[in-house]
């Protein structure tokens, strides 16, 4: 590939590096000469234009951030000669019209899914075991422990073999093949956390949403759920809340409170004989065809690199559009991800109710932030700036190219349930596990996660698609990607053709034809958000 520089809009200033770039070096681009004046790595951002201090930065045509000093043509863009800055939105500024992707070979598509009472349809067919408060941890951990060892039948862990092997002074032990699991057509998944008392009131409310979204959530089957008795969050309030979310659902969910029970031991007895009754029922619940407006895919990106919003968040946004003109769902979270492109996100929005809820959302999570002395332009990470994300506008323009260009149909509060196919987007935190946590509480059964830099997240009961930026990442860690977008960067395929390509997968994955990776390493990452305090 010829190609070293890419820029990204026609109304950008700045330029990312395809390869490492040397200082001294000319380059022909874009119709003019580029006097390389320092060392640039690939992913970082090489300036097409001289800058004095407190000039507009333009990159995905919007304001990403401000020359903190002079930037010569030519030089590198820094944190040190960059500052965060993003446009200020008060409402909407134009009419949206969306040129809606052909989707003729699509529309006729189905993948193989568990179909619920609801009309819902789950990727994955799982019994949930959750505590409403983290009094109980460790009784699901130990009920973990036992249906892991009788239903699963798992092999031992290879390290402990090789730590046995070390204690014992001989050889490594062979490791015997996998037996097969008891159930063929369920998986039985724990869920632990920190809260349920303790926190504010609010704290608990949250959480109940959170958890009865995971029972709600198609790819679950029913539940086993452990309370104490005397915590916040109460079996009444959870039972209310999941009556709230969903008054028709009928899934079975077995709840038990261990201030009225007894011993541990009795309690565990009647959990155990109860719920494997249950879990044998839930077996036998097959796959049959749905069509793809049944696919409600989460968009998260985490450990991005300077090539995500070119390569990998892109293709999401153009499987996104797919969906959309499909009638499927796709969720774009992350608000803190999300600063600076919110004028373009408030045009998109259906309505000016839309717009207005999503703007009150983003000003809040902001305040909120602000008011414990930090700021969303401290969202970038040690890697990503190392990696070319150097300000949070600038990441966020890149991490917003995940929900492609379709119009906005709803937006929603932490914990809100999706009502509408289309695009959505909810408010999350950036954090990786928290947003996930999160989109998968609100209803998607799959979710596709790009990284640039590497990152091993999974979830308890959604499949979480790892897509690569590059394809040096997916060569350095190939246990954990699943599909990698380097292509697109040495313009091998466009964005389209990688995004058939991914929507191939995702089908296969919602069928049960793939394993991700993340499912293989068993990663059950589950963070809840908590915006409260401590009482």
């Amino acid at each position: 590939m010829n190609k070293k520089l890419i820029k990204v809009h026609a109304s950008d200033n700045v330029a990312v590096a395809l390869v490492n770039l040397k200082a001294g070096e000319v380059l022909s681009f874009d119709g003019k000469e580029i006097n390389v004046l320092s060392d640039i790595k690939s992913k970082h951002k090489i300036a097409l234009q001289k800058f004095e201090s407190g000039d507009r930065i333009i990159m995905y045509g919007v304001l990403v951030g401000s020359a903190n000093g002079t930037i010569e043509k030519g030089d590198i863009l820094t944190t040190e000669n960059v500052k965060h800055q993003s446009e200020k939105v008060t409402g909407r500024t134009e009419t949206f019209q969306w040129e809606a992707p052909n989707v003729e070979k699509w529309k006729d598509r189905t993948f193989l899914g568990y179909h619920r009472e609801d009309g819902q349809v789950g990727t994955e067919n799982v019994w949930l075991f959750f505590p409403l408060v983290f009094c109980e941890n460790r009784n699901v951990e130990t009920l973990k422990e036992v249906f892991e060892k009788e239903l699963l039948k798992k092999k031992e862990n290879p390290h402990q073999m090789l730590l046995r092997s070390l204690v014992s002074g001989g050889e490594e032990t062979e490791i015997a093949e996998k037996s097969v699991d008891v159930f063929d057509n369920i998986e039985v998944k724990f869920i632990t956390h920190p809260g349920g008392c303790g926190g504010i009131r609010q704290d608990s409310e949250s959480l109940a949403r959170l958890l009865a979204g995971y029972v709600n959530n198609p790819n679950v089957a029913g539940a086993t759920v452990l309370s104490l008795g005397c915590q916040n969050l109460q079996i009444s309030i959870f039972k209310d809340t999941l009556n709230g979310i969903n008054p028709n659902m009928n899934k079975p969910v077995l709840i038990y409170e261990q201030q009225q029970m007894g011993t541990v031991n009795e309690m565990l007895s009647n959990i155990i004989k109860d719920s494997f009754e249950a879990i044998k029922k839930a077996n036998n619940i097959e796959r049959k065809p749905a069509p793809l407006s049944k696919l409600r895919v989460g968009l998260e990106c985490g450990g991005s690199d300077g090539f995500s919003g070119i390569s990998a968040n892109p293709t999401l946004g153009a499987v996104s559009d797919i969906l959309s003109a499909l009638k499927g769902t796709a969720i774009l979270a992350e608000f803190p991800e999300l600063c600076g492109v919110e004028q373009e996100l408030v045009n998109r929005c259906v309505d000016d109710e839309k717009g207005e809820k999503f703007l009150e959302l983003m000003n809040a999570f902001e305040k909120s932030v602000i008011d414990a002395g930090s700021g969303f332009d401290m969202n970038p990470s040690p890697g990503n700036i190392k990696d070319g994300l150097i300000t949070d506008a600038m990441k966020s323009a890149g991490a917003a190219k995940k929900g492609g260009t379709s119009p906005v149909q709803d937006v929603l509060d932490y914990g809100e349930y999706i009502t509408k196919p289309g695009l959505n987007l909810l408010c999350t935190p950036g954090n990786d596990v928290e947003s996930t946590t999160a989109m998968v509480g609100s209803g998607a059964n799959v979710v596709l996660f790009t990284t640039g830099l590497g990152t091993p997240t999974g979830n308890p009961i959604a499949p979480i698609i790892k897509v690569s930026s590059n394809t040096e990442l997916a060569q350095r860690m190939p246990d954990i990607i699943d599909i990698e977008t380097g292509a697109v960067i040495r313009g091998e395929k466009t964005i389209e053709e990688m995004a058939d390509e991914m929507l191939e997968f995702i089908i296969n994955v919602a069928s049960g034809n793939i394993k991700t990776k993340a499912r293989i390493l068993n990663q059950n990452d589950f963070i809840p958000w908590r915006r409260g305090v401590s009482l």
